[in-house]
């Protein structure tokens, strides 16, 4: 299938889970895929998928937080495709507290992965993708930006933050034909979330409850994520920007 070929698309957080599943399913479509992210062996893994997918894969560390990281690598992506055409915007961080139990440097942390590293990977991508004749920005965000729960003060703000983020993008960057959308998946079953339930009674209440509060059922899985990026990155999704869409087992439909 070839969905997504003759595009050149960067994936940050790219060495696990969602990332790394959209990475493939990138691939797989045709599309030209640079994996971005700050564990080198993470991203070689993701590498080697991507060879055995076929086609011109290219990883390269980045920390988000950072404007020189990521305008190397947006430099790095054209100078080796010659153009960016998708920029995913998912590396992220995850705090479980309230305002009072998150401590100021955990905050900044959550903050400057979730928010500043979108802000700065866009800031360095939208040149080339002007250069392109547009293209396609793809925030991952999180139902939590759309809804609360308790215990992730921190974490909702942030996403919060993607939500609005992703439609401020739109409305300014739609006369370049760059279109912003953001992804917001519930939880889903990655490296990130592997340890958000202890081993213990409590732990498996806690996450039975959360279970319970999904209607299909069942946490998600990256690949549920991939699909709708993949669309997102083609031109099947020509008319949409400023969307936030939820990809969550039904959860927020109550």
């Amino acid at each position: 299938m070839t969905r997504l070929a003759g595009k050149c698309a960067v994936i940050t957080g790219g060495g696990t889970g969602i990332g790394q599943a959209i990475a493939l399913a990138f691939a797989r479509e045709g599309a030209q895929v640079a994996v971005a992210g700050r564990r080198k062996e993470k991203l070689d893994g993701t590498l080697r998928f991507l060879q055995q997918v076929g086609g011109s894969a290219l990883a390269l560390e980045c920390d988000v937080t950072k404007a020189e990281d990521t305008e190397r690598v947006i430099k790095s992506v054209e100078d080796a495709f010659g153009k960016v055409n998708v920029l995913v915007n998912n590396a992220g961080a995850l705090s479980v507290s309230t305002v009072e139990t998150i401590a100021e440097d955990d905050w900044d942390r959550v903050m400057a992965t979730n928010v500043k590293g979108p802000f700065l990977m866009s800031h360095a991508a939208l040149p080339a993708m002007r250069r392109a004749g547009g293209g396609s920005i793809i925030n991952v965000g999180s139902v939590l930006g759309i809804v609360a729960i308790r215990d992730r003060a921190a974490y909702c703000a942030s996403k919060g933050g993607v939500t609005m983020l992703t439609r401020a993008m739109a409305l300014d960057h739609a006369h370049d034909n760059i279109r912003v959308n953001c992804v917001c998946p519930s939880i889903v079953e990655s490296e990130m979330t592997q340890n958000l339930f202890a081993e213990t009674e409590a732990g498996r209440q806690a996450r039975e409850s959360r279970l319970a509060s999904i209607p299909l059922g069942r946490f998600g899985k990256p690949a549920d994520i991939a699909g709708l990026a993949v669309f997102l990155a083609s031109e099947e999704s020509s008319w949409m920007t400023g969307t936030v869409i939820p990809v969550d087992g039904g959860a927020t439909a109550y």
